[in-house]
C-alpha cells in the first residue's frame, strides 16, 4: 500500500495496519483525508491478502473528528452547508461499516466528534489507558452528523447516549468500558501488542463466514425473527459452499486445526 499525506498504511501478515498521519492537527478529518481513507479501505476490500483491518492515529490522538480550520475556512467564504464535509463523511462511514474484512480501532487518544464515530464503525474497539472519548456535538451548538445517533443507542443504549451527547462529557476509558462503548482496555505500550494478537486471530480465521456474519448482524434489527432465520439459512448455504466451509469440516474429521484462505 502506497501512504497519502495524510494515512500511513501497511500489510503484514495478512492484516492491513491503517495509521490517520496529521498529528499536528491532531489527526483531524479534513475532505482530502477522508476521501483518501475511503478509496484505502475499498482497496483493503477488494485485497484477497487483506483479511483484517486496524485503523489507529498518529501521536497523542486517535482522531479529533473534523477539520475546525476547514470548516471556519466554508463559513468564511459562505459555503458551510455546501462544501461537501459532511456528504464525504457520511461515505466514509458507510463503507468502514460495510466492510466485508474485519476491522479493529487500536484507540490511542483522544477520540471526538467524527473521530469517536469513526472508531464506533469498526467492529472491535481497543482503547489505550489514555484514551478519552466526547460526543463534541452540542459543544458547538451541533447535532450529531456522522452516525453517533445510529451507533450509540445500539452500543451503550439511549439514556448513555443521551448523556455522552447532552452534556457533551469526557469519558475516560472505564466508563466507556463499563458502558459497552469499547470493548476492551489496556495500558499505551500493551496497545498495538493487544490489537495485533486481536488482527492475528482474525486474519487467519474464516474471513468469508465473517463477512456473512458481519451482514447478518447489520441487517438483522430491520428484520422480523423469521426473517432472520431465513437470511441465516441463505448465509450459512453460502458458507458451507465455500472452500473455507469445506476446509473446516475436513479439519474436524481429521482432527487437526484448519487452515482457512477466506475462499
Amino acid at each position: 500500500m502506497t501512504p497519502s499525506s495524510s494515512l500511513l498504511s501497511r500489510i503484514e501478515a495478512g492484516v492491513a495496519w491503517i495509521t490517520l498521519n496529521r498529528p499536528a492537527q491532531r489527526n483531524a478529518l479534513d475532505i482530502p483525508t477522508l476521501k483518501a481513507l475511503h478509496s484505502l479501505l475499498d482497496t483493503c476490500n477488494s485485497d484477497p491478502s487483506v483479511r483484517a483491518v486496524v485503523l489507529t492515529g498518529s501521536g497523542r490522538s486517535f482522531c479529533a473528528g473534523a477539520d475546525l480550520a476547514e470548516w471556519a475556512e466554508a463559513e468564511a467564504r459562505g459555503a458551510l452547508e455546501s462544501y461537501g464535509w459532511t456528504e464525504t463523511a457520511h461515505a466514509l462511514m458507510t463503507r468502514l461499516h460495510s466492510l466485508d474484512k474485519p476491522t479493529i480501532a487500536a484507540i490511542n487518544g483522544t477520540a471526538v466528534g467524527a473521530g469517536m464515530d469513526l472508531s464506533l464503525c469498526c467492529d472491535l474497539r481497543v482503547a489505550a489507558q489514555s484514551a478519552r472519548f466526547k460526543a463534541g456535538y452540542t459543544s458547538m451548538a451541533y447535532s450529531p452528523d456522522a452516525g453517533a445517533s445510529w451507533h450509540l443507542p445500539r452500543l451503550i443504549g439511549s439514556e448513555q447516549a443521551k448523556r455522552l451527547l447532552f452534556f457533551d462529557e469526557l469519558w475516560g476509558v472505564d466508563r466507556a468500558l463499563a458502558a459497552g462503548l469499547v470493548g476492551e482496555v489496556c495500558a499505551d505500550e500493551q496497545l498495538i501488542g493487544n490489537v495485533s494478537e486481536l488482527a492475528a486471530r482474525l486474519a487467519a480465521g474464516p474471513t468469508f463466514a465473517f463477512a456473512q456474519t458481519k451482514k447478518l448482524l447489520r441487517e438483522g434489527a430491520d428484520r422480523s425473527l423469521p426473517q432472520q432465520l431465513a437470511a441465516e439459512l441463505a448465509a450459512g448455504l453460502l458458507c458451507g459452499r465455500s472452500a473455507d466451509g469445506a476446509e473446516a469440516l475436513r479439519a474436524a474429521m481429521e482432527k487437526r486445526a484448519p487452515h482457512f484462505t477466506g475462499l
